[in-house]
């Protein structure tokens, strides 16, 4: 049963990263609207921007990212999908599945049902990420099929 949990929160952490980077692109357009790169920044005025867009589902974030780009209208059915899939995923997955997470070929549709919308979100975060300039599919294939290279700043 582990095994299914473990994708669960796999395929959740998907859907986070996806909310995570349509709420840096709403950043990233309200700071360019209200000039915040330049000149002397509104502080205020980016915690409560800050504030708005963490509130935000990833429902509304996708209605609000794509009011704000022609790009990201481009693959509105894709979010669409995704979003279909994250609501699945966080409120119907175990209802639907029921007694499955009890026999070896129920967990097994399980983990199968959990990787569809694994892949779901993944494209749709990919399709994002995309647009912002990060091909995390080179990125893999620059580490030659191995994990994503992680250059970060020391903490």
């Amino acid at each position: 049963m582990s095994d299914v949990y473990l994708k669960f929160g796999f395929t959740s952490e998907a859907a986070q990263l996806l909310e995570t980077e349509l709420g840096n692109s709403l950043l990233a357009f309200g700071a360019l609207d209200e000039r915040m790169l330049s000149g002397a920044p509104d502080k205020k005025w980016a915690a409560d921007l800050f504030a708005d867009i963490n509130r935000q589902t990833l429902g509304q974030l996708i209605r609000n990212a794509t009011r704000n780009t022609e790009a990201l209208r481009g693959i509105e059915p894709l979010l669409s999908k995704a979003l279909d899939e994250r609501n699945r995923l966080a409120h119907r997955f175990f209802p639907q599945h029921n007694f499955r997470r009890n026999s070896d070929e129920g967990r097994a549709i399980m983990l199968k049902d959990l990787e569809l919308i694994h892949d779901v979100l993944l494209e749709a975060y990919k399709a994002v990420m995309l647009l912002s300039g990060v091909d995390l599919d080179a990125l893999v294939n620059e580490g030659k099929g191995e994990t994503l290279p992680i250059k970060h700043l020391p903490i």
